[in-house]
């Protein structure tokens, strides 16, 4: 059993258009709507491809019945948390070429009250668990310490936590040593200072990061695969180029591969950027079933130090610093 916590979950709206031209009215050719939140992701991944989940979420409004009942129907055990406001609704726009834009809302702002009541019932939910997945922004008013709160409080248990966050509560949580930390190369570079140019340099933060007490860094480069640095030889794993229709979650279907996989060593990388790969062929945050992954066309080899790392835009080298 994975758990995952998503404080800040959602209804993804995807609307597919053949160009987005500001200002005009635009006709979509596709619309789906899909659970949202990047733990909701995980557990609707790993319960795509058969492994079990529960999901911890606060739920409020018609929306949140709705994500609910969405949840259910997948197969994905809901352990859900009362809250006073609705949850959010996010929009997502998918043009041919693969270009995404996402507008995401702000989310519910929880209380107190509702903020203690969401980590007992996530170390209750926690119970009997291998892992649990503590995943995605927080929304309005939720302090920033929530993920180190949930890491000291399942580790006396035996639970393995795996974080996938951002900003301040991804710089909170790294002294509660998770032992499985995922960013992005845009949150790996704002944690560490490190602005990364090759592989050499992503291993380079990614050690800074265990060096603060991580566990095991799993770095998704998008269209470049992924990077695992765990203290032994760090590893990097990549698939074939595609065209993607849609790249909206598949770093949580890298995350979540990974730890169906095992969590740890090149077997779990190379299953984790199968899983990745195959999101980005599927529309919205569609998740990939086991008749989408091609475990073939995934390559995984020790990091080349001096492979060049292109940036998604062009910017100024800052000195890396660790």
């Amino acid at each position: 059993m994975i758990v995952t916590v998503t404080p800040n979950p959602s209804l993804d709206r995807t609307l597919e258009v053949e160009e987005l031209l500001r200002g005009e009215v635009l006709r979509a050719y596709a619309d789906r709507s899909d659970p949202g939140g990047k733990g909701v992701n995980v557990s609707r991944a790993l319960v795509a491809n058969g492994h079990p989940s529960r999901a911890v979420l606060p739920l409020g409004g018609a929306d949140g019945e709705l994500l609910a009942s969405l949840l259910e129907s997948l197969g994905i055990e809901v352990a859900a948390v009362p809250i006073a406001d609705a949850i959010r609704s996010n929009v997502t726009v998918v043009e041919p070429d693969g270009t995404v834009t996402k507008l995401n809302a702000p989310g519910p702002r929880l209380s107190a009250v509702e903020v203690e009541a969401l980590l007992e019932r996530a170390v209750a939910a926690a119970d009997g668990a291998g892992w649990m997945v503590a995943s995605g922004s927080l929304g309005p008013g939720t302090p920033d310490d929530l993920y180190a709160r949930l890491a000291a409080a399942v580790r006396p248990v035996g639970v393995r936590v795996a974080v996938d966050t951002s900003g301040p509560a991804l710089e909170r949580v790294l002294a509660a040593g998770p032992d499985v930390l995922k960013p992005n190369e845009e949150e790996l570079s704002e944690v560490t200072g490190v602005v990364p140019e090759t592989l050499g340099d992503v291993v380079l933060a990614a050690n800074h990061l265990r060096s603060k007490g991580v566990g095991t860094v799993l770095v998704s480069l998008g269209p470049r695969g992924a990077v695992l640095v765990d203290g032994g030889e760090a590893l990097h794993a990549e698939s074939d180029v595609i065209v993607p229709r849609s790249t909206v979650g598949a770093g949580d279907a890298l995350l979540a591969g990974f730890l169906a996989g095992g969590g740890e060593g090149p077997e779990a990388l190379a299953e984790g950027v199968a899983w990745g790969a195959a999101a980005c062929v599927l529309p919205g945050t569609a998740v990939p079933g086991p008749g989408d992954l091609r475990r073939d066309l995934v390559q995984t080899h020790p990091v080349d130090p001096e492979r060049p790392l292109t940036l998604g835009v062009d910017r100024p080298r800052r000195p890396t610093r660790a």
